[in-house]
């Protein structure tokens, strides 16, 4: 996307030499002309503002005075000397301190001089100072790139700035490329693009991102390179899908047979939403169409989405295919597994669980029943992809959270069968439209934005620690009612780091207040073995015990209508999707239900909100959006197996509508030159050709 001589590397760059482009490579990942450019600043510093010396005050962060040096002198000695300078404008006088380069000072700084003082304002003595202060001369040079109306301020570091490589040291180096080679950055959109949106050139956007003329070009600099860089990834994405969709043939499930229709008139013990069955049908449609579909499908926390599953898969089962479904955790695919079972009961499918934990003995007889297509539906961990898992026709994949998963590790799946299966993926956290488009825009989204009828909106209350007792006294009312609760703990032992209320001191506290034999207690976290756990677990499904005191290994995966109360301690600490999918663990039942969140009594403002907004919304959507806000895409989308798209210039929590445009642009685009033939989109071939053989993005010219 750029010429060749912006392919050189920064060791070649006048001021740079091998240090410091070694540094420059381990600090920030760059070491090209080009990845220097694509390092843009991350504020500006408006130079257009001048404050009079009676109008400083110590919370200002950087200011401009215009002033003259009224006298100056060298105070101290050895390594306490320095220079301090008399600055004064018509309202009074403010001091200029050097501790270093106090000769070249002496020379340059001249008494009688006007001059710009730039820094931060410090009130010591009731005198303002700035120390080693950017000086200009007054009035201002016209025509210097240097001298600027809004200053960029670039990310550094500490190594950096110790070779002098601060802010104002890589802006030197970006002029110096951009003077040099301006005329050198190739323009990667098509010019009717261009027209359609009234974007500036590429060459105007970088000059003016790095050096504004002006807020307004600012502006039109930073539209231009979201919206090329969003549209890019939009290109990749749905070309790439369309691709798939011509070249991966997939099962034809055009047979709706008795395994469904006896499933739905017969044993189904409650009616669909009307979101199930629009998604349902999706799913229909999909795959009748020959090839392989690859739907998301999205839905609150206890929407359903495991009828939608199952139904999809005893669809893959009416038409000869076997159908398997993946989850993350042992608990989740044996709650899953449980859930299937007691739905289809036994006489209608073979439905089978394989997980790390189960015995060599099982293991071989699924083996043997998958290869020989007894085994209709097959649930189970990361146990499914290994090797020896062999299906005899494999027609339909479900993968549970995918965002836990690797990329790799799907592929695994989808590569058990001669036809690729279709996939569904499900998820119960929410995700923003923008994210959704972006993380999973390869692929066909559905929304189940509807719960079941007659479940009740959880009540969800916030108490600091000062209320702990009023916490513990509506526990005991609930289970006086014959409720059972969770307590949800972040961490399991106490971190020297995290002053937190630890599951291990929450147990001993608990023991205080709830005592054998009126109340009995399961511990649950990451640390115990699986046999353990589902011990534990068992007993509380069992009724056998009235609070489950655990890590948040229960986020996802148990379901027990009884559980009315899910209280979160220090809740400040998790975040808001998080809180969201722990609070799904109740409201299962008939009965009301609530989510007590626990905090210190200090909350900074970002934790404040995100508990205001639990206690104010059950919807997921809703909160998705703000945690976007909130915390950013990247912790948002999960793991780093999850492929979070890094974005240099863009910002998905405010760019939604230059996102849409750029993906409606995409899709108008291929819906009239599917395989971009057309010479107009050369440049849009061209940088796929390029990008999907693995050569950077920097490199396309």
């Amino acid at each position: 996307m750029f010429a060749n001589n912006l392919d050189t590397l920064l060791v070649y760059l006048k001021g740079v030499g091998p240090k410091r482009a070694e540094l420059l490579q381990k600090e920030l990942g760059v070491s090209t002309y080009a990845q220097l450019l694509e390092h843009f600043p991350f504020r500006y510093i408006d130079r257009t503002r001048f404050y009079k010396i009676n109008q400083l005050n110590p919370d200002l962060p950087l200011v401009q005075v215009i002033g003259k040096i009224i006298g100056k002198e060298t105070v101290g000695d050895k390594q306490k000397k320095r220079i301090v300078a008399k600055f004064a404008d018509d309202t009074g006088v403010m001091e200029l301190v050097w501790f270093q380069s106090l000769k070249w000072v002496d020379e340059h700084i001249v008494k009688g001089g006007a001059y710009i003082a730039f820094g931060k304002p410090v009130l010591f003595n009731g005198t303002f100072s700035i120390s080693h202060p950017e000086l200009e001369n007054y009035p201002r040079q016209q025509g210097l790139t240097g001298n600027l109306t809004l200053q960029p301020i670039y990310n550094s570091t500490e190594k950096l700035k110790k070779s002098f490589l601060d802010s104002k040291g890589i802006q030197k180096l970006i002029q110096l490329i951009l003077e040099l080679h301006i005329n050198e950055i190739r323009e990667t959109l098509p010019g009717y693009v261009l027209e359609k949106y009234r974007l500036i050139s590429r060459k105007d956007a970088y000059r003016h991102i790095h050096f504004p003329a002006s807020a307004a070009m600012l502006q039109q600099a930073q539209r231009r390179l979201k919206f090329e860089e969003l549209f890019f990834i939009q290109l990749q994405l749905l070309y790439n899908k369309q691709i798939n969709s011509l070249k991966f043939k997939g099962a034809v499930f055009n047979n709706v047979g008795k395994k469904v229709n006896k499933f739905y008139n017969e044993i189904l013990p409650f009616d669909l939403t009307n979101a199930q069955k629009r998604v349902i049908k999706e799913i229909r449609i999909d795959t009748q169409r020959g090839a392989q579909m690859n739907r998301l499908v999205q839905g609150d926390v206890g929407s359903g989405k495991t009828v939608v599953a199952l139904m999809s898969m005893l669809l893959a089962n009416d038409n000869g295919c076997q159908a398997c479904m993946m989850a993350p955790t042992e608990i989740l695919a044996r709650q899953h597994y449980q859930s299937v079972v007691d739905l289809v009961k036994d006489d209608l499918v073979n439905v089978a669980i394989l997980t790390g934990s189960t015995t060599k003995k099982q293991r071989t007889l699924i083996h043997q029943q998958l290869e020989k297509g007894e085994i209709d539906i097959l649930i189970g961990t990361h146990a499914l992809i290994e090797d020896k898992v062999q299906f005899k026709n494999l027609g339909l994949v479900v993968i549970d959270e995918q965002h836990r998963f690797g990329v790799e590790q799907r592929a695994k799946l989808w590569r058990k069968n001669n036809i690729p299966p279709h996939i569904l993926v499900m998820t119960a956290t929410p995700i923003p439209r923008t994210l959704a488009m972006t993380l999973y825009g390869d692929l066909d989204v559905s929304v189940i934005d509807e719960l079941p009828a007659g479940r009740k909106p959880i009540d969800t209350r916030h108490f600091y620690e000062s209320q702990r007792l009023r916490m513990f006294g509506f526990m005991k009312q609930e289970i006086a009612k014959g409720r059972q609760v969770y307590i949800v703990y972040p961490l399991i032992k106490e971190s020297e780091k995290l002053d937190l209320l630890h599951l291990e001191a929450g147990i001993e506290q608990l023991s205080y207040q709830f005592s054998q034999p009126d109340y009995q207690i399961s511990i649950v976290h990451g640390k115990m073995s699986n046999t353990d756990k589902q011990f534990e677990m068992q007993r509380f499904i069992e009724g056998k015990t009235q609070i489950m005191v655990a890590t948040t290994v229960i986020e996802v995966g148990v379901n027990v209508p009884n559980a009315s109360v899910m209280v979160i301690e220090n809740a400040e600490r998790f975040g808001l999707s998080q809180l969201h999918q722990l609070r799904g663990r109740v409201g299962r039942g008939a009965e009301q239900s609530f989510c007590i969140l626990m905090s210190g009594n200090k909350l900074n403002p970002t934790s404040k909100q995100r508990l205001e907004t639990m206690v104010r919304t059950n919807n997921g959507f809703e909160i998705s959006e703000v945690d976007l806000q909130l915390r950013g895409p990247g912790d948002i989308s999960g793991t780093q197996q999850s492929g979070t798209i890094e974005l240099k210039v863009a910002d998905l929590a405010h760019d939604q509508v230059i996102l849409q445009e750029a993906r409606n642009t995409v899709i108008e685009i291929l819906n009239e030159d599917q395989l971009l033939d057309k010479p107009e989109n050369n440049l849009l071939k061209n940088y796929l050709h390029r990008k999907n053989q693995g050569i950077s993005f920097d490199k396309i010219s």
